[in-house]
């Protein structure tokens, strides 16, 4: 019982706060300062890491409904630093970098997951390699958001729908109840709540 809540706890702040935290920090940094956006996707990467050891720890333990939901929020967290960084800051070569990076990413995840399904149930194989395909589907569509409609303000919404997808997609397939599916559309509303606020907060710097 003390785990949960300590995971709850922790999942509350590296993967709510946090991201939103930096997502506002993206917008009030200038354009010219591109050090810190440096300093940025240094930190992207090193939680990235992160995340894949925790990641791996939490299915050793067999934790699968907590599995879930820390994907669902990593997967929301990303879905931020796409349609934010990339659609605005970023160019068409440094998009494709981003977006290459977070299919391999993620990837990684979906397959230390799948892997150890595998191994208590061997027919499960068929639906890893089903739902990998899928997966990386759909962030190589997000790819080809980024070639054709980068600096674009039609980007921004279509990453959205993407990024719902993605995560709805995601939520179905790691969970191992409905409520792990309603916790996945709680944090998408979070995440477009939040979205549209600093869209508002970005306009209103820019106009006055």
């Amino acid at each position: 019982m003390n785990l949960s809540i300590y995971l709850s706890i922790y999942l509350f702040i590296y993967r709510i706060l946090i991201p939103i935290h930096l997502s506002i920090y993206l917008y009030l940094v200038p354009l010219h300062l591109s050090i810190y956006r440096i300093k940025f996707i240094y930190l992207f990467i090193i939680l990235s890491i992160f995340d894949i050891f925790f990641i791996f720890y939490l299915s050793i333990y067999h934790m699968f409904i907590y599995l879930s939901i820390y994907l669902s929020i990593a997967s929301v967290y990303l879905s931020i630093y796409l349609s934010i960084y990339s659609s605005i800051y970023l160019s068409i070569y440094s998009s494709i970098y981003l977006f290459i990076y977070l299919s391999i990413y993620l990837s990684v995840l979906s397959i230390f997951y799948f892997i150890h399904l595998s191994i208590i149930n061997v027919y499960f194989i068929h639906f890893i390699y089903l739902s990998i395909f899928i997966h990386l589907s759909i962030y190589l569509f997000l790819v080809y958001l980024s070639i054709y409609l980068s600096k674009n303000l039609l980007s921004i919404y279509l990453s959205i729908i993407c990024c719902l997808l993605s995560n709805i997609y995601l939520s179905i397939i790691l969970s191992q109840s409905v409520c792990i599916y309603l916790s996945g559309l709680f944090y998408l509303s979070i995440y477009l709540s939040s979205y549209y606020l600093f869209q508002s907060i970005h306009v209103c710097l820019t106009t006055f």
